[in-house]
């Protein structure tokens, strides 16, 4: 009988490090549209969220009527985009009344944008760790690159033992 090995334990943590560089597209997708304060294009945003969670607003009757998640649909109706660090906010229509809505991107578990078919879903994660991740990340804002400025590509191949 051999004797099977347990997986190597992740040291590095890769599982989060993935988790928080998707959390970042949702956040500079939300932020590039708060520049404009328009959606380009047929673009559209569905942002599924936790209701209960720390730091979620929600009026009572949303969360009553949505007590464990709610999707946000962020398409033609939006206003007051505003994106930070560790929250976005955002007033929406509900039934016709104006309503304005705060979610951590902690309590954040999905993300799609269907003009295009794309979607992310996310574990869950403690607002200290999403504050860990942010602190990790690059600037938001990088300088316009230029003709000279493109990127290289390196194939993994080259690094490969043959």
């Amino acid at each position: 009988m051999t004797e099977q090995k347990s997986p190597p334990e992740d040291l590095i943590g890769y599982g989060q490090l993935v988790e928080s560089a998707l959390r970042t597209v949702v956040r500079e997708a939300l932020r590039k549209v708060a520049k404009t304060g328009m959606l380009p294009g047929d673009h559209h945003f569905y942002i599924t969220c936790r209701s209960k969670d720390p730091g979620v607003q929600l009026p009572k009757y949303l969360r009553e009527q949505y007590p464990q998640e709610i999707t946000l649909v962020i398409q033609h109706q939006f206003w007051d985009l505003a994106v930070e660090d560790e929250r976005f906010g955002v007033t929406l229509s509900f039934g016709g009344k104006s309503e304005r809505i705060v979610v951590p991107f902690s309590a954040v578990t999905g993300f799609a944008d269907p003009s295009l078919d794309f979607g992310l879903q996310f574990k869950t994660l403690t607002a200290e760790q999403v504050k860990a991740d942010i602190a990790q990340a690059p600037a938001p804002e990088q300088p316009a690159r230029t003709e000279s400025d493109e990127p290289k590509v390196v194939k993994l191949d080259t690094f490969r033992r043959h």
